[in-house]
């Protein structure tokens, strides 16, 4: 159960508090299941992002196609044929890759980690996009509705949707996709009666119109050519490619799935793909079968609405719910970027190819720091973009499927290297180089009709972040070597006294070292004590805060095993202290606040221990740069302000590195 807001809590803190919840306790044994989701509650969160595609990505296409309208019902079966190829070949994903990580740990794990890297940053820059575009054409759906003198506003209204969805993502995945869920079930319900009412009304002309379709097919041909009429569809399709950005979502975002994780993860991506597959179609059919036109200042969906609800009873209401349940949808849309971006970084951030801190998570157990960064990044589009659909679009659905086609090659590899174990490896592999020829081909058309109009700025991006990406890891290995180095010098020391098996003595001067794992980082803290002050300190305590971050949280399993790696690494250090004479002990405790974890630790242990003093350490670097603060978390600092609020003497040793 979650903490109560303490009335002895500052302003601030009761204000955060108010919008983010209360702190969540780790150790609940319902915790997991608790922040886990079920199919249908995976779909509104997850799938929604595909779902509310056929808001813009069906009209897009539509707007390529000009008078050859006729071509809406071949585009309308493509869409269906595609959704239905990739969501099947991403549910043989799931089984293989069950814990998640999407395009990323796929291209990893069965390529190499220069492909996952890519295929992260794509998806990076990929899900702020999913953002920016929902809201923006969220705005562009509801203010159809409006005077147009009202369109000034868009911008600002999208602005506080973007600020809204920080917030309740930072309050927690379900309690964000449970708020939301209401307006997923009313585009559900709203749609189906629009598709399904808009075809059945035309059945009986079903007959002339395949006649008809068939005399406007051999006109064009015979006026401009098959070929100009094969390039007019497949700009169309590229240009309707937004329409299945979302189906990565789900084998992405399998950490938050209820057990049985696999079984869950391929219903919800059954759900996806047919709900996707004839909600997209059906646009298709019925831009078609009532002639639907563009209009400035509203969506095509719009004008369907009233021309198919029109002559109802209450129909304008019934179009305005219409469209305004399919703007809100992409508000719940927008929702994915928020939360599989965040878990695409940690699990860069893992890898070391982002900064450490977008693996940790809140006491509300949220990542925090990549909701915030998506959050900012998408902001900051919209601003550049001015809120344009058009341009956006233009920038959308580049990256997505450089991501599908890298985790389709990735998967052939894998059935590949491993057929002598799967009988059923030839048939995995066909529908994997379906996918695969099916994701390049759009992909090649996608670069090649939007690269001149726009699309060089995403792959520009794209390219900087991967830049980046490299940049970071080759700074946390360098420093890995520095300490390793370090490790391997102060381990080799030998002992200068025999092992001490005395107890503690409270009455003692104590040493209190904050450690962080058994390396050359704190040996060289507790060597450094030996050093600075002879004969100073008898007691050595080792405290350490087992940080559960989104690697280890995953299950009770994972969080005993982090807990019993936490134990065995301070048992490391007593051992080698008591080899050098001194009484030695330890303290730890589990969470996902270093900080507040330490602090309570700390205070514990002084009561036990009157004398003590506080130590811990810090990398010093030849030159210090600003990118030094954001790689390596400024903990150390932030531990010895509190605690000398406190009346508690802290010292920082500084531990240099040289790199």
């Amino acid at each position: 159960m979650d903490d109560d807001v303490s009335p002895h809590k500052g302003i601030s803190e009761r204000i955060r508090y108010t919008l983010i919840g209360a702190p969540r306790n780790i150790h609940e044994p319902s915790i997991f299941h608790k922040l886990s989701l079920i199919p249908i509650l995976a779909w509104i969160g997850l799938g929604a992002d595909g779902l509310s595609s056929s808001s813009y990505g069906p009209e897009e296409a539509f707007k390529i196609i000009g008078s050859h309208t006729y071509l809406s019902i071949f585009l309308g079966i493509a869409t269906a044929i595609t959704v239905f190829i990739i969501s099947y070949a991403y549910s043989r994903i799931i089984e293989h890759f069950p814990h998640g990580g999407g395009g990323y740990i796929v291209a990893t794990h069965t390529i190499n980690e220069h492909a996952g890297v890519i295929s992260g940053c794509a998806l990076l820059v990929d899900y702020v996009l999913t953002i920016t575009v929902s809201l923006v054409s969220c705005g562009d759906a509801l203010f159809s509705f409006l005077p147009f003198q009202f369109q000034k506003y868009k911008l600002f209204f999208v602005g506080c949707l973007i600020i809204i969805l920080v917030i309740l993502n930072m309050r927690g995945v379900k309690e964000s996709i449970t708020i939301l869920a209401p307006i997923f079930m009313i585009f559900v319900v709203t749609h189906v009666l629009l598709i399904g009412y808009g075809i059945s009304t035309h059945v009986a002309e079903i007959k002339p119109l395949t006649g008809q379709i068939q005399a406007n097919f051999k006109y064009d041909i015979s006026a401009i050519g098959y070929l100009s009429l094969l390039a007019i569809f497949l700009k169309a399709f590229s240009m309707g490619a937004g329409t299945y950005t979302g189906i990565e979502a789900v084998s992405n975002g399998m950490q938050i799935m209820r057990e049985p994780k696999v079984q869950t993860g391929k219903r919800t991506m059954a759900y996806m793909a047919t709900s996707l597959a004839i909600t997209a179609g059906g646009l298709f059919f019925c831009y078609y079968l009532f002639h639907i036109q563009p209009v400035e200042g509203r969506t095509l969906n719009a004008i369907l609405a009233d021309e198919v609800f029109g002559k109802w009873p209450l129909g304008n209401w019934i179009a305005l719910i219409t469209i305004v349940t399919e703007g809100a949808l992409l508000i719940v849309a927008a929702q994915t970027g928020f939360i599989d971006g965040p878990r695409v970084m940690s699990n860069m951030a893992i890898d070391s190819w982002l900064p450490r801190r977008f693996a940790s998570l809140s006491e509300r157990l949220t990542m925090q720091n990549g909701v915030l960064l998506m959050g900012i990044s998408a902001f900051l589009l919209l601003i550049y973009t001015h809120g344009s659909i058009s341009a956006l679009i233009i920038m959308y659905s580049i990256n997505v499927f450089v991501t599908f086609s890298l985790s389709q090659l990735g998967m052939i590899l894998f059935f590949l290297k491993n057929k002598e174990r799967d009988k059923k490896w030839k048939q995995h592999v066909n529908i994997h180089i379906a996918g695969l020829t099916l994701c390049l081909t759009i992909l090649t058309i996608t670069v090649y009709e939007k690269f001149t109009e726009g699309g060089w700025l995403t792959l520009l991006i794209t390219t900087l972040v991967i830049g980046v990406c490299y940049a970071i890891r080759a700074h946390y290995r360098k420093v890995r070597k520095g300490i390793r180095q370090l490790e391997e010098i102060l381990t080799d020391i030998p002992a200068a006294a025999p092992y001490n098996n005395e107890p503690l003595n409270p009455r003692d001067m104590t040493a209190i070292l904050l450690v962080n794992g058994f390396n050359g980082f704190g040996l060289h803290t507790l060597l450094s004590i030996v050093r600075y002050f002879p004969n100073v300190y008898k007691n050595y305590i080792f405290i350490s805060v087992a940080e559960v971050d989104s690697g280890s949280f995953k299950g009770v399993a994972e969080l005993k095993a982090l807990e019993e790696a936490t134990k065995k690494e301070l048992t490391k250090y007593v051992t080698v202290t008591r080899k050098h004479g001194f009484p030695a002990d330890y303290r730890m405790a589990t969470g996902t606040d270093v900080i507040e974890g330490v602090t309570e630790l700390v205070r514990a242990t002084v009561k036990e221990f009157p004398k003590s003093t506080i130590f811990t350490g810090k990398l010093i670097f030849r030159q210090e740069y600003p990118f030094h603060k954001i790689l390596h978390n400024e903990t150390a600092f932030a531990i010895q302000r509190r605690l000398q609020w406190e009346g508690i003497a802290t010292v920082i040793l500084p531990i240099r590195v040289n790199i």
